[in-house]
């Protein structure tokens, strides 16, 4: 297992990853164009991925200008194998690293997504639009966490 920073070249490999979940799926694989992840990668955060044999398995995107975590998705099949803890760690690491207090994301209630967040530490905060929950991390309760 390789973890490092996503670069443009592996925007093809991350949609790939994107479109293969089976929770908090997209109801329209274009809505995420190529320029999106150019942007999020280049301007708007930074993003990591893990790499199996040359093949990315798993991807991570925060945002800091709307201070959230854009993405965080792994191939089904290499769930439960530690891949999305370390792809949070590297996010929020590096987030927090630049002055930012707080973060926020949304997922699809009832999933292992939401279940995974939780489990780590983050807190439940209300709903994001009308089907996701928010959930918040804060750093001081990142930092305790570490």
């Amino acid at each position: 297992m390789d973890f490092r920073e996503a670069k443009i070249e592996d925007i093809q490999q991350i949609h790939v990853v994107r479109n293969s979940v089976t929770e908090n799926t997209l109801s329209n694989p274009d809505l995420i164009t190529y320029d999106d992840y150019v942007e999020f990668l280049t301007v708007r955060g930074k993003g990591w991925v893990c790499e199996i044999d040359g093949q990315i398995v798993g991807f991570s995107i925060v945002d800091l200008k709307e201070e959230n975590i854009w993405a965080l998705f792994l191939s089904p099949a290499f769930e439960g194998k530690g891949i999305g803890k370390r792809l949070q760690d590297l996010i929020l690491n590096w987030y927090f690293s630049n002055g930012k207090d707080s973060v926020w994301l949304g997922t699809v209630p009832n999933t292992r997504a939401a279940g995974f967040y939780e489990k780590s530490g983050w807190k439940e905060i209300g709903w994001n639009g009308e089907k996701e929950i928010k959930f918040e991390m804060t750093k001081a309760s990142w930092m305790k966490l570490e």
